[in-house]
């Protein structure tokens, strides 16, 4: 039973989740550092006073709280979306310098040698 739990947590795709969440974790302090110390003023900027509506009420339900999570939530996704977008942009340019990398140079003496193929075809 323990060389199956070893099997187990060792297999690359239990790894890759731990790490995934981990890291998850890790970057969610950072979009939340984002959201409240560089957005949340920028906005403040726009607006006379910061805009906070978690005080807003009406009867005891405290509405204004969800409208402020909300909007954090917002500001998240679209920092997250801004963040995978420079990410995915980043790995196609790597991956069309490796590919040209990739493309072999032709000889000057080989390609003189498929013109003169090209010619005799004809």
């Amino acid at each position: 039973m323990l060389n199956e739990f070893k099997k187990f947590a060792f297999k690359g795709n239990v790894l890759d989740l731990a790490i995934g969440v981990i890291m998850g974790a890790a970057f969610g302090k950072i979009v939340s550092s984002l959201v409240t110390d560089i957005m949340m003023p920028l906005i403040a900027l726009v607006f006379p006073a910061k805009p906070d509506f978690t005080k807003l009420a009406w009867e005891g339900i405290k509405y204004g709280n969800f409208i402020q999570i909300t909007i954090d939530f917002l500001i998240t996704a679209i920092a997250i979306f801004v963040f995978v977008k420079a990410i995915n942009t980043a790995k196609e340019k790597m991956s069309k310098e490796e590919a040209a990398e990739e493309t072999p140079e032709v000889d000057a003496k080989e390609e003189l040698l498929k013109e003169i193929r090209d010619l005799l075809k004809k």
